[in-house]
């Protein structure tokens, strides 16, 4: 299993993750600072707010201590998180980015329309913003709603730059509130990022402190025999595969900020009693999925990714990187804990919505950790004979050998009839079109996992969200938001004709190399990907991996269908869970050299990442 022991120490397995300190966050400095060593930290709180149609931002290095440790970070105008921006839908802005730091940078606006060359990707889009210049971004707002911007250069996101984006809408608000809130999730860590990856390159599973223990294996023995519970372990021995390997960094290295504050910081939202309270959230950490809850308060999920939703009301919500969502609650007691926990249960951020400063509500338990299930790593399979939690024999050897199996699709395998609201294309998990193009390279020495039988599951909340209340983990009736209860207020097309191309790309990765890329080739051995100018194009994106990666496609919006060909929503961050297979349209009305890859830093940085060619 990768190269580490079997069997691992119970005390590793449970050790508590670091809650930051209470006052952590920048540091004020004297001009002296660094000789004399006197310093104050900022007082926390959410970000600064600028607004209006011209905008200077400064990017610079700038010291923080989140947990007792001063480290250097990357910084815009002084502040973690950068300042948010308020602009108005339809105003052409004019936005100043003034680089002093030692090494060149950028600012992706994500999620926003805009020409190509505004879009802020080095390599791309344009040149990059070198050491001592000033890049002007000039581009109309075409939109409205919850973004957020961020560094496109190295792991400068990483190391605390990025910020919200807020375009409010010309024609008002479709939901009013009376207050509300920007909640931006990040995460941190004092070890420098590029010797992070490094350890990651080496031992993929290093940071992962929930690794199956002797203690797991006497449960298993003791509930399926000795026999069951070696079949068990053999299996994903086989794979080369973790079943608990859920994110690549754990607490062991990150402290999760909620709004540039520590959990122990707990930064505070106020309100007064019987207020409608809009809270615009973001994920604007580098490599963590989070779970979000408040206990005591029902979530009602107004807005998807900038766009308007038919509300749906939930008590529980997860998101990756890049993925925004906007809720509304109304708060009738003192105080509530916003309580957002990684994906992987190593940790949490967390903070109070309150009615004045210094109250707090409980703080949640973590929850235990969930292992992946066959389902995750195969994707539809007959489960009838199964036992050992869906594991026999013959699953085994149909895992080990995977590699030598036809390579048939789900899609190649189906021929659903499409039912209700459909497009008039053909069904994207029916037998594809002549046109779909399919890369002959999607299993070659980059790829160390595949998957055979895919499914789409959009009603599927993912590892560790699944059947919470026959848990007893949350109490009965306990909803979990899922893509399926998504769809866009004013229907998702702004384009009605019918798909004239398929694409089919498959999310791979190699474990043991750390690699990640597209049909097996990381960027650099890639081609780009050629769309057309206004040309309907369905993409189907399957995942052979055993992660979630959530894929941000640059320029265009990202519809997406079900499996029975019906339209739901529109995204531009689209997270696929293992053994998933997802179909959506897209237009690309703008011209010009576009990313596409993994919102995961470290995902991206390690090859999952594409140029997009629309011409």
């Amino acid at each position: 299993m990768k190269r580490r022991s079997e069997f691992i120490l119970p005390n590793i397995s449970r050790r508590r993750f670091v809650q930051g300190l209470a006052v952590g966050g920048v540091m004020a400095a004297t001009p002296g600072w660094l000789q004399a060593g006197i310093t104050s930290l900022t007082s926390q709180g959410s970000a600064p707010v600028l607004s209006g149609r011209e905008i200077d931002l400064v990017i610079a290095e700038t010291p923080v201590n989140f947990t007792g440790v001063t480290r250097m970070a990357t910084t815009i105008n002084g502040a973690i998180p950068a300042p948010t921006l308020r602009l108005r839908e339809g105003d052409e802005v004019r936005i100043r980015v003034i680089n002093r730091l030692p090494v060149a940078t950028s600012i992706h606006w994500h999620g926003i329309l805009l020409p190509y060359q505004m879009d802020g990707v080095p390599g791309i889009s344009f040149k990059g913003i070198a050491p001592g210049e000033t890049f002007i971004y000039r581009f109309k707002l075409r939109q409205s709603g919850t973004y957020w911007y961020h560094s496109h250069s190295g792991f400068q996101e990483m190391t605390g730059m990025y910020g919200a984006l807020i375009i409010e809408p010309r024609l008002g608000e479709r939901h009013s509130a009376d207050r509300e809130h920007v909640v931006q999730l990040s995460d941190w860590t004092d070890e420098d990022p590029m010797h992070v990856f490094s350890k990651l390159k080496v031992q993929s599973d290093i940071y992962n402190f929930s690794q199956p223990t002797f203690f797991d294996f006497t449960r298993d023995v003791s509930k399926m025999g000795i026999q069951g519970a070696l079949e068990k372990r053999q299996m994903w021995n086989s794979m080369r595969m973790n079943p608990t390997d859920l994110a690549d960094l754990s607490a062991a290295t990150m402290t999760f900020l909620m709004n540039g504050t520590t959990p122990a910081g707990n930064w505070t939202g106020l309100f007064s009693k019987g207020e409608r309270i809009r809270l615009r959230f973001i994920n604007a950490a580098s490599n963590s999925f989070y779970d979000v809850r408040i206990p005591g308060l029902k979530l009602t999920v107004i807005q998807a990714d900038g766009q308007d939703v038919e509300p749906v009301t939930v008590d529980e919500f997860r998101f990756g990187p890049g993925e925004t969502y906007d809720v509304l609650v109304q708060p009738q007691d003192d105080a509530y804990t916003l309580f957002a926990q990684s994906m992987d249960r190593s940790g949490y951020a967390r903070g109070t919505l309150a009615t004045r400063q210094g109250l707090s509500a409980p703080t949640p338990k973590l929850d235990p950790v969930e292992w992946l299930t066959m389902a995750d790593m195969m994707g539809s399979m007959n489960h009838e004979g199964m036992n050992h939690k869906g594991m026999d024999k013959s699953a085994t050897e149909r895992m080990k050998h995977s590699d030598m199996h036809s390579g048939m699709t789900n899609s190649q395998q189906s021929n659903h009839k499409m039912q209700g609201k459909k497009h008039p294309a053909q069904n994207p998990h029916s037998k594809p079109s002549p046109n779909v193009r399919h890369a002959s390279s999607e299993y070659g020495p980059s790829v160390d996992m595949r998957v055979d039988m895919p499914s789409t599951r959009l009603d599927d909340p993912g590892i560790g969200l699944r059947n919470l209340s026959q848990r007893q983990l949350r109490p009965q009736g306990h909803r979990v938001l899922t893509l399926a209860d998504l769809k866009s207020i004013d229907g998702v097309m702004d384009d009605l004709r019918p798909p004239l191309k398929e694409l089919e790309l498959h999310l791979t990765g190699n474990m043991e190399r750390y690699s990640w890329s597209f049909d097996g080739l990381e960027f650099g051995k890639s081609t780009p990907v050629s769309l057309r100018h206004n040309e309907r194009v369905r993409i189907i994106l399957q995942n052979d991996t055993m992660m979630t990666h959530p894929m941000h496609l640059h320029g265009m919006w990202s519809e997406i269908e079900t499996d029975q060909g019906e339209l739901r929503v529109r995204r531009h961050t689209i997270p696929v869970q293992p053994a998933q297979r997802i179909s959506y349209l897209t237009t690309p009305h703008d011209l010009g050299r576009w990313a596409w890859h993994c919102h995961l830093l470290f995902h991206m940085d390690a090859g999952m990442f594409r140029e997009v060619v629309v011409s």
